[in-house]
This record gives structure tokens, C-alpha cells and sequence, in this order.
């Protein structure tokens, strides 16, 4: 049944924001040259994909975990499209296709090993990573692995229609509230 919703969702997320994705592409565009960012990340049964983002950083920054990357890597763009959440829009793609879910573990780095160590001693990647969970609710990033994969696993072995749901619902409310596009 999740699925169903993440289909639903998702499409008619991209599909109301096309005007605002058209409008990102083309500021991106000119902020970086290239507007989407493609990265390699942890998906299900720890099969790789690739993730979809604006891009937010300069072009020839390295490839970091979020809590490793220099401010001065960050386009001041970027820094709007991050505090907005808006470069993660693009997700909503990863899930239309099955390679995510709105409502999961983040998917992380293929190259953080001590997220991965922590989160297969959990069975975290028996499901999708998705856009929101109870982590990024909580405030927990990925640079505390063992608390994230705890919170991945409740997260998971709890998970329902009615708290994914209430995950998005959530979710919308944090991000509105602490970021209003005024």
C-alpha cells in the first residue's frame, strides 16, 4: 500500500511543480552550469543507484557526506536551495522510478562505511531509503551512525500507513515552519 501512495505522491508532487522545477533548472543553470546533481548512493539490499539533487555546490568541490562539506563549497544559491529543502525535489524521481520511498532511511554514501557497517548489523537495508524519517525528524545526521541505524530500525520495524503518513505530514510542517519561503 505504501507504494501505491510513494506513486501517487510522487507523481503528483512533480507534476504540481513543474512551474517551480522549471524555475530551479534555469537559476541552477546559471548558479553552477549544471542543475542536477547525480550521485551514487545506498539503496535496497545495499544496491547502489543514483540519486537525483539540484546541485548546490561548486562544481569542483569533493564529494562529501553533508556535515563533512566547507561552506565556501556551497553557492550562495545553493545555501537558499538547501535551507528550503528544494534541492532534494528532485527525489521525488528516485521514487516515481522505485529507487526510493517518500518515508525511509536516508540513503547514504556508498563510501560511508560505518553508517553502512551499522545500519546492515540492523537489517536497515532489507527496505528503501527514502526522503524523510524518523532521523531527519529526530535531528540525527549521518555523521551519528549509531543512533541513525537505531532510528532507522524502529523507524522500519514500526512503520505503517499511518506513520508514514504522519512522517510526511510532519515532515511538511517542519519544513515550512523552520523555512518559510518568506
Amino acid at each position: 500500500m505504501i507504494r501505491v501512495f510513494d506513486l501517487i505522491i510522487s507523481l503528483v508532487g512533480l507534476l504540481v511543480c513543474i512551474p517551480l522545477l522549471a524555475v530551479l533548472v534555469i537559476a541552477c543553470f546559471f548558479d553552477t552550469r549544471t542543475p542536477l546533481f547525480r550521485q551514487s548512493r545506498m539503496g535496497k539490499n545495499e544496491v547502489p543507484f543514483i540519486i537525483l539533487k539540484f546541485r548546490t555546490m561548486k562544481q569542483d568541490a569533493i564529494c562529501l557526506p553533508t556535515h563533512l562539506v566547507k561552506q565556501e563549497s556551497i553557492t550562495q544559491f545553493g545555501q537558499f536551495l538547501r535551507k528550503h529543502k528544494l534541492d532534494e525535489v528532485p527525489q521525488l524521481w528516485n521514487v516515481l522510478m522505485g529507487d526510493m520511498s517518500l518515508v525511509g532511511p536516508r540513503p547514504c554514501l556508498v563510501t560511508q562505511e560505518e553508517l553502512i557497517t551499522q545500519r546492515r548489523m540492523r537489517g536497515v537495508f532489507s527496505e528503501k531509503p527514502g526522503i524523510t524519517g524518523l532521523g531527519q525528524l529526530s535531528g540525527v545526521d549521518m555523521r551519528d551512525a549509531i543512533r541513525l541505524s537505531i532510528l532507522d530500525e524502529e523507524m522500519l520495524t514500526n512503520l505503517n500507513l499511518a506513520r508514514y503518513l504522519k512522517y510526511i505530514g510532519l515532515t511538511i510542517y517542519k519544513v515550512v515552519r523552520i523555512n518559510p519561503l518568506t
